[in-house]
């Protein structure tokens, strides 16, 4: 993404609360409190509540990308030392330099510095830069975050369902054209519905953003009484997401394009969905794609050994005790595990847990009582008591 002028203005670690050398979880965990304290669902008619929460994702739309966060950071870095908009000239000239002298996007040794002023200042094609006249050019949407709690065996086969989201659309009236219903946008008169305009520069000739549509490449004259022209509006909607088999509780599923629509032809943002899972009765989870599970076993089975029926995901199956089995041990299962399209299944891991009986007949009071005084040793010698 092309470093924006903004990102001179504005503080993105501060719109969060976190500090400059925040990690991304502490970012994340930051955005997800805020977004959740601001949402449009929970502040239904509160416009200032609204533009929060768009300030929010926007600096989460940065921060929350390591090859954003790392222009950015550069961009800040410059305002530290005092360099900033001011200090150029407004059509990307150096200061103290006359228009079309030198420009950032003619200068091809400056490297990163020379692509990020260029981007700011000077516009090549497709910059995305704030040219004069107001004219912002196409902007892509910003990426929005929900929540999903999954039952325990759907996040480990994996599954299709859907996630209720509210959050800027596109309008369902004009079908996000802007235009009253009936009517149709105009081609720009000035870019002819390109978006753009040539501009020649001495020797020089680069695209901007056209002025008069601002690179929509047409005009609303009738505007949709919905959108109010935007093309753009804030309501409910569906959206279907695909589970892979094995996601973790934490883990962000992106489901392309369904972040809120683009401006001026931009292209759409993405929806980050964020998986709970709920806990199994009988299985919990090692790692990505093994499964655990305990299995009581009595003394007599722990002492003797014993074939016992271990429950899996699928069809139970028989594991041997060894002798001597002490409470805790655990054996391994392979291909009992979570299954995985292009690997083998993970393994079942069974813990074994020696049941001692709480209450005693007459009888296997004595066979106990038998039992203790034919077993040779002290159990605790090692311990000198």
């Amino acid at each position: 993404m092309a470093p924006q002028r903004e990102w001179f203005e504005k503080d993105y670690y501060e719109e969060l609360g976190v500090a400059p050398d925040a990690s991304e979880k502490e970012i994340t965990r930051a955005y997800r409190k805020l977004a959740k304290q601001h949402h449009p669902d929970a502040n239904s008619g509160d416009a200032a509540a609204e533009e929060r929460f768009k300030e929010i994702s926007s600096a989460h739309d940065v921060l929350g990308d390591a090859e954003k966060r790392k222009e950015y950071d550069e961009v800040r870095a410059m305002v530290a030392s005092g360099a900033g908009p001011g200090s150029f000239g407004g059509d990307g000239s150096f200061g103290g330099f006359g228009p079309g002298n030198v420009r950032f996007e003619n200068v091809g040794d400056l490297g990163d510095l020379g692509g990020i002023f260029g981007n700011l200042f000077g516009g090549g094609r497709g910059s995305g830069r704030r040219p004069r006249g107001g004219a912002v050019g196409p902007q892509r949407g910003h990426d929005i975050e929900t929540e999903l709690h999954l039952d325990f065996l759907d996040a480990v086969h994996g599954v299709t369902t859907a996630v209720n989201i509210t959050s800027e659309a596109t309008c369902h009236v004009c079908n996000g054209s802007g235009a009253k219903p009936g009517t149709v946008p105009d081609v720009c008169p000035t870019c002819h519905g390109s978006g753009s305009v040539a501009v020649d520069q001495g020797p020089f000739s680069f695209s901007q953003v056209c002025p008069t549509c601002g690179g929509r490449g047409s005009i609303v004259k009738d505007k949709c009484k919905n959108c109010k022209g935007r093309g753009i509006e804030v309501r409910p909607r569906t959206v279907k997401v695909r589970i892979p088999a094995g996601v973790d509780a934490g883990q962000r599923i992106r489901v392309k394009g369904r972040g809120t629509p683009g401006t001026n032809g931009g292209p759409p943002g993405d929806l980050y969905v964020v998986v709970h899972v709920a806990p199994h009765p009988v299985f919990a989870r090692s790692g990505k794609w093994d499964l655990t599970v305990k299995v009581p076993i009595t003394v007599p089975e722990a002492a003797l050994g014993a074939q016992v029926k271990v429950p899996t995901l699928g069809a139970p199956v028989t594991v041997k005790v060894p002798p001597g089995t002490q409470s805790g041990k655990t054996v391994r299962v392979r291909g009992r595990g979570i299954p995985r399209a292009s690997a083998d299944p993970g393994a079942l891991l069974v813990t074994f847990d020696v049941v001692v009986p709480t209450e005693l007949d007459d009888g296997a009071r004595k066979i106990f009582e038998e039992l203790s005084a034919a077993l040779p040793g002290n159990p605790r010698e090692h311990l000198g008591v």
